[in-house]
């Protein structure tokens, strides 16, 4: 199963009551393995997750910590980039070169670098003194 295709079966999960915004997520690990995640709202907002960081958090707990390409779908009439949160997550696991597509549901694609969606990374540099 192809990135997209993992992202966008994973977007229909979402749990999006209140924005009926859906949003998927899949990332590669570096072994390979896909790793999905979708965006699940709570009536609390901010309290919700969104899908990259579901993806990555699903990643993670299978014991992996390096991750070498992203695809994001959501249902806009344009491609929707991660949010400022969600940067910093990829940051955190990718490296800059890392290609993260951004689509939409109607076959929209953009393609970027983790280093450009997010080019003033704080990263384990700045806590060194």
């Amino acid at each position: 199963m192809s990135l997209r295709e993992a992202a966008a079966a994973v977007r229909e999960n979402a749990h999006a009551p209140y924005s009926n915004f859906k949003v998927g997520a899949a990332i590669r690990a570096a072994s390979g393995t896909v790793y999905v995640g979708c965006n699940v709202e709570n009536v609390a907002y901010p309290e919700g997750t969104c899908a990259e960081a579901g993806a990555i958090a699903a990643m993670v707990a299978a014991g992996e910590t390096r991750l070498t390409e992203a695809y994001v779908i959501a249902g806009s009439p344009m491609p929707v980039t991660p949010c400022g949160g969600c940067r910093q997550k990829l940051a955190e696991f990718a490296d800059a070169g890392v290609r993260v597509t951004m689509a939409t549901t109607g076959g929209v694609e953009q393609a970027i670098t983790v280093g450009e969606l997010l080019p003033g990374v704080f990263n384990v540099a700045h806590m060194n003194s």
